[in-house]
């Protein structure tokens, strides 16, 4: 037997030979199945002979001595020379000839060495954070928007301003469209989020009107289902509001049930947007931190971990264009050859990270407790809304926990590298996962 490196240094290859005799003994077991269990013309159940057996289901036989014997040697021969493959075997070079020994030859990939250098010096600034009073005011006043109230004007015409309260259906004049409807919705008129022909069209019409209209959508359209396409609506009125928002005072402050003064509620939404600034400069600093890991070590990539972050990330992709809604048939007619191509790059980067990471975070000892993963199993239930029973038995289905506790772990490593003091001594202990910033890089 042998082992040879292939020009791809993440690439192994060996050559095995299963003795004659193991054969033999593998061959005549699958044989005494097939005698045991085939019934035969001539022949009561279980009385065929074991030559005629042999003859006449020969590849039958031969197929199951190799599923069971490939396998089985070619798993003795990487834990005999220590190597641990991260993909499937390719089988070549299959010879299996009656009373020789079975020999194949089996390539796979393995990690790749990495000498870590200087990610102990490497630094990420973070962005200083500031909160304008103007910024301020601006979410008070989404707040005050979000309390308004509406109610019903009687006899008169829409007018901008003014909010109508209708139903609507609407079909793609492009085929292949499903129609959609609307029961109730209210749509302002002249509204900056507005369609502007739901408002052109509907200005003026009052209570019980119907009014029919095109609206053709730009191709950079928010809805992923309507860029780019003309849909005609059939709109029914069915009554006409106001909005009256409250008046900002302390009074509006004590009705949100939290707040004593309108001072109290400035603070709080300063507090609020600053905090979810500094969540996000720490993000942006953690990123640029993995830019500088990856840039400063060279090393080959397995070419199976990319393919697989591959498809992650493209499923991760279409699950959001899904969320935005964009319909299943128009996602089959998408270039799956292109889009693969596409997220390669960024692939091979965070695999090249993820790998640097869990080096990292061999050498400096970090480890995920079980108690980390309980945490981060009840966040997922509280978001999926489901106990956390139901989610560990679906990742334990899914074979998902190693996945959780290795991500854990490579977001403490991270956490670990970007809160090191400048002098390189670090931290006594990692933030555990619920302090941790950035989560989902």
């Amino acid at each position: 037997m042998s082992t040879t490196e292939t020009k791809d240094a993440c690439v192994r290859e060996v050559e095995i030979e299963v003795p004659a005799d193991v054969v033999a003994r593998e061959t005549d077991s699958v044989v005494e199945k097939y005698r045991k269990a085939v019934r035969l013309p001539g022949f009561r159940k279980g009385k065929a002979p074991a030559t005629i057996i042999r003859m006449r289901f020969q590849g039958e036989v031969k197929g199951e001595v190799v599923e069971a014997l490939v396998p089985r040697y070619f798993q003795q021969e990487v834990e005999r020379r220590k190597l641990e493959p991260v993909s499937q075997p390719r089988i070549s070079d299959l010879d299996l000839k009656p009373g020789e020994p079975l020999r194949f030859k089996a390539s796979f990939e393995v990690l790749p060495e990495i000498e870590l250098s200087g990610y102990d010096k490497l630094r990420a600034e973070v962005e200083d954070v500031q909160v304008t009073d103007e910024e301020v005011e601006q979410a008070v006043e989404h707040l005050r928007q979000q309390q308004a109230t509406f109610t019903a004007v009687d006899d008169r015409a829409l007018a901008d301003g003014d909010f109508a309260q209708v139903s609507f259906r609407g079909t793609p004049k492009e085929g292949g469209g499903q129609p959609a409807s609307v029961e109730s919705i209210l749509v302002e008129i002249g509204g900056a989020n507005t369609v502007a022909e739901f408002s052109q069209h509907l200005r003026g019409a009052r209570a019980g009107e119907e009014r029919s209209f095109d609206v053709h959508y730009p191709a950079d359209f928010s809805d992923a289902r309507l860029a780019g396409k003309t849909t005609s609506y059939t709109v029914n009125i069915q009554g006409v509001k106001q909005r009256a928002i409250p008046e900002l005072n302390d009074e509006f402050a004590k009705e949100l049930g939290e707040f004593q003064t309108l001072d109290d509620l400035r603070q709080r939404l300063r507090e609020q947007i600053e905090t979810e600034r500094k969540q996000h400069a720490e993000h942006v600093a953690k990123e640029k931190l993995v830019d500088q890991l990856v840039e400063a070590h060279d090393f080959p990539v397995p070419e199976s971990l990319v393919e697989h972050q591959v498809d992650v990330r493209l499923e991760r992709g279409l699950r959001a264009l899904a969320m935005q809604g964009m319909r299943a048939d128009d996602m089959k007619k998408m270039d799956v050859t292109k889009l693969r191509e596409g997220q390669r790059e960024g692939a091979r980067k965070e695999v090249k990270a993820s790998l640097l990471l869990e080096k990292i975070a061999e050498r400096e000892n970090i480890e995920v407790s079980d108690q980390e993963v309980v945490q981060e199993i009840e966040a997922l239930a509280k978001h999926t809304q489901q106990t956390a029973d139901e989610v560990r038995a679906r990742l334990t289905r899914d074979g998902a926990l190693d996945r959780i506790r290795n991500r854990i772990r490579s977001d403490k490593t991270l956490d670990f590298l970007f809160r090191r003091p400048a002098s390189g001594v670090p931290d006594p202990e990692p933030k555990p996962p619920a302090e941790r910033a950035g989560k989902g890089r």
